[in-house]
């Protein structure tokens, strides 16, 4: 008969984030049939027992299990690939996937340098035989495409070096078109795209501090509610705001299986930036579990994309 601590120890490889593979070996290896027959009696996460005593598993318990197994894969494959061909594909799955996953193509193409998105371009071409433009523009048909089309073309200047006059003069044409009456029509506002497709992120961080301190709310703030527009913004001019928010609903105890899923490709394909921001391993590290666990924590330590 299974004991007490061995019934808790099985729930618990499998109440986290990933799987705690030790503990799974441990007790799976050392049980004969009528100790598994008691493990399954007393796991009522993954089996139910019928009316004829028979324990059964829980095919939605099972599903989901077999997400925790793969999310470590997931890790590795992110990890080998080449930086430009990850990209690519996690931004032809997103086009793919729709609406709710657009902030992973706003992610890509304004968290990375202009070389960086350069290459992912040139990739999707070899991968898709299309260019990520082309595949906007025939799978969107929203008004996020003018943005979205935009923000992939870009080849932003990287080099230092701001008008300050010019940045204070944009954070105006931003209020006016957030605060007059158009905040719903930002998408189709000409200037506003131009202004967050082609300017230098050190423009744009001015433009946003000239924005916040200049008016009641912060651009932020105004922006609260407006889907990839303000994912849009914070992934320009504060990272550290968006990386956050995704991995803070990456965690919470009622997380969906997407916003787990971001948490992997946040931590392996974002590892610079978030060290960079002075990201705390220790947010995560509590409901990570197994191999995923130590895959993840490795991944921000070494704190390089190569």
């Amino acid at each position: 008969m299974a004991l007490p601590v061995d019934i808790e120890a099985l729930d618990k490889a499998f109440s986290g984030i990933g799987v705690d593979e030790k503990s799974l070996i441990s007790i799976l290896t050392n049980s004969n049939e009528e100790h598994k027959k008691s493990l399954r009696k007393g796991s009522s996460k993954l089996f139910i027992e019928d009316a004829k005593g028979f324990e059964r598993s829980d095919q939605s318990s099972i599903k989901i299990l077999k997400h925790q197994f793969k999310r470590f894969k997931d890790a590795v494959m992110l990890s080998v690939l080449h930086p430009w061909e990850r990209d690519a594909r996690l931004i032809e799955k997103a086009i793919r996937k729709g609406p709710k996953h657009y902030n992973v193509i706003v992610e890509m193409a304004c968290t990375r340098s202009s070389d960086q998105l350069l290459g992912a371009r040139k990739a999707y071409h070899s991968l898709f035989h299309h260019s990520i433009e082309e595949h906007l523009v025939t799978h969107i048909k929203g008004r996020e495409r003018k943005l979205l089309v935009a923000l992939v073309s870009a080849y932003r200047f990287d080099g230092p070096g701001v008008n300050e006059d010019v940045a204070k003069s944009e954070a105006q044409i931003l209020y006016e078109a957030i605060n007059n009456g158009e905040k719903n029509k930002l998408l189709d506002h000409e200037d506003a795209i131009m202004i967050l497709a082609t300017r230098s992120k050190q423009h744009l961080q001015a433009l946003y501090q000239h924005y916040n301190q200049s008016y009641d709310k912060t651009l932020a703030q105004d922006l609260e509610g407006e889907g990839i527009l303000k994912d849009t913004v914070e992934c320009l001019c504060t990272p550290q705001t968006y990386f956050t928010r995704v991995l803070e609903a990456a965690v919470k105890e009622d997380a969906d299986e997407e916003s787990k899923r971001s948490l992997t490709r946040v931590i392996v394909t974002q590892k610079e930036q978030l060290v960079k921001e002075g990201f705390v391993p220790n947010k995560i590290q509590d409901i990570l579990l197994g191999l995923y666990k130590d895959f993840m924590l490795a991944s921000i330590a070494s704190g390089d994309i190569k």
